[in-house]
């Protein structure tokens, strides 16, 4: 899927991005955004299994964490690289965060992102809406993960309910999606 930058994406638990551009470089496309979180707001712990993402503070404070670590906080200016495979979460902490970012390879970032924002908005939580999110975790599942989520849950549940959705028309609106990084 194309889409015309800028492209803005909020969910509905206090989380906006907005996807800048994407440029071609020697090790794949790169895209580059701005993220804004409320106060206490930001994705769970997840991992990025093909991709870096860097993220620069530009107002607020950054809390940040891998799993099974301590939490750590960024200021004004400065950034983090949070390499691919290292499972981390991040949030503004005390006040509204503004950072810019990047992830690279982009491949399919900024689909992702804005399936998942728009799932979380048909939920009316910080869970996407069941079949969306099971689209996302079966189809994705090569390039994301969410180490919460059981692996019973994981591996039964979720391709079972992808499965249902697929048989009742539920992913017609996503067709041209872009092909996972294996």
């Amino acid at each position: 899927m194309a889409y015309n930058y800028p492209h803005t994406i909020e969910n509905s638990i206090g989380e906006k991005i907005i996807f800048i551009k994407e440029e071609k470089t020697s090790s794949g496309d790169k895209v580059f955004f701005e993220g804004y979180c409320n106060t206490g707001c930001g994705p769970t712990f997840h991992t990025h299994l093909r991709q870096d993402e860097e993220l620069t503070v530009i107002s607020g404070k950054m809390g940040y964490q891998y799993l099974g670590q301590e939490p750590k906080y960024l200021m004004v200016g400065e950034s983090i690289l949070l390499k691919r495979g290292s499972t981390h979460k991040f949030w503004a902490e005390g006040e509204p965060l503004h950072v810019k970012c990047w992830v690279s390879p982009a491949n399919s970032f900024v689909f992702f992102m804005t399936v998942l924002y728009g799932a979380q908005i048909k939920s009316g939580n910080g869970q996407p809406e069941t079949f969306d999110g099971a689209y996302l975790t079966t189809k994705y599942g090569s390039e994301y993960d969410i180490p919460g989520i059981p692996s019973f849950v994981k591996k039964t549940i979720i391709p079972f309910t992808y499965f249902i959705g697929r048989l009742l028309g539920k992913y017609k609106n996503l067709k041209g999606a872009p092909t996972p990084i294996k």
